[in-house]
């Protein structure tokens, strides 16, 4: 009887094994926080590549600029995808942050959209021209609309000029600082907007076909506000953060950024 029973047992014991060495480890999930558009799209991509190496992609959506990196900060999640270096370096100077970036995706040029008017040709003494309250984006757009003739900035500044440093502005024209995320809902109250490719493109605006200038794709803005993924200073290396830059490096990625978004949002690398 002892031994029915110790036999019973021994087999019992083997099934539950056998069992457990049948079942797959649950995937490790992987939280990144990211814009709608097109970011949020673009990481939908990797989701099977990274299903493939065990990992769940849970992305969380943000509308604005400051949550995703406070969220990150915060331990909260693994990554983020949504800002440019110069964005971040100044994010982390004023709020004591150490986010890094760990690989740069894509480029959005940003682009002169009509509002009011329909071409510079049109402008009026006096006309409102929107563009981006935060530093490192107000400056790009001061620079586009300086290079479409219309104010001129101090020789010395670049991509830290501020309305400060308009030395010129034939028109008179009203720079009108604002969220960069009310730029596209503002269009029919000014006469133009300089609109990061985020927001025009959540607003069913692109670059090449609505723009009436825009910035090149092939110049130093494309490497200096290249959108980066990124990460808490430290986790570098793990085999998250791995996981991530092998599946946004992909070709999957870059066929899907070119398809989808006809020049709004160029691939690097």
């Amino acid at each position: 009887m002892k031994k029915l029973l110790t036999l019973a047992l021994v087999c019992v014991l083997a099934l539950g094994l056998l069992s457990g060495c049948g079942r797959a480890a649950d995937p490790v999930v992987i939280r990144v926080g990211a814009s709608v558009t097109p970011h949020a799209e673009i990481l939908a991509v990797c989701k099977d590549a990274l299903a493939e190496k065990g990992f769940e992609l849970q992305v969380q959506e943000f509308t604005d600029y400051v949550l995703p990196n406070t969220t990150l900060d915060a331990g909260d999640l693994d990554a983020n995808y949504f800002q440019h270096l110069p964005y971040l370096e100044g994010f982390n100077a004023e709020h004591g942050t150490k986010i890094v970036s760990v690989l740069a995706v894509h480029y959005e040029p940003m682009g002169l959209y009509p509002g009011q008017k329909s071409s510079i040709d049109e402008l009026s003494a006096g006309d409102v021209i929107a563009v981006p309250n935060d530093g490192s984006n107000e400056a790009r757009a001061l620079l586009l609309l300086q290079e479409c003739g219309l104010i001129t900035l101090r020789e010395d500044v670049s991509f830290d000029a501020t309305k400060l440093d308009i030395v010129d502005n034939p028109l008179g024209l009203e720079i009108l600082e604002m969220d960069a995320a009310n730029l596209a809902p503002s269009l029919p109250d000014v006469a133009f907007a300089v609109i990061n490719g985020n927001y025009a493109l959540q607003a069913g605006l692109n670059v090449s076909e609505d723009a009436i200038a825009s910035e090149d794709a092939s110049s130093r803005s494309a490497q200096t506000y290249a959108n980066i993924l990124c990460v808490r200073e430290g986790d570098e290396n793990t085999e998250k953060t791995r996981a991530l830059i092998d599946a946004l490096s992909g070709e999957a990625v870059k066929a899907f950024i070119e398809e989808t978004y006809q020049g709004s949002v160029v691939p690097l690398g």
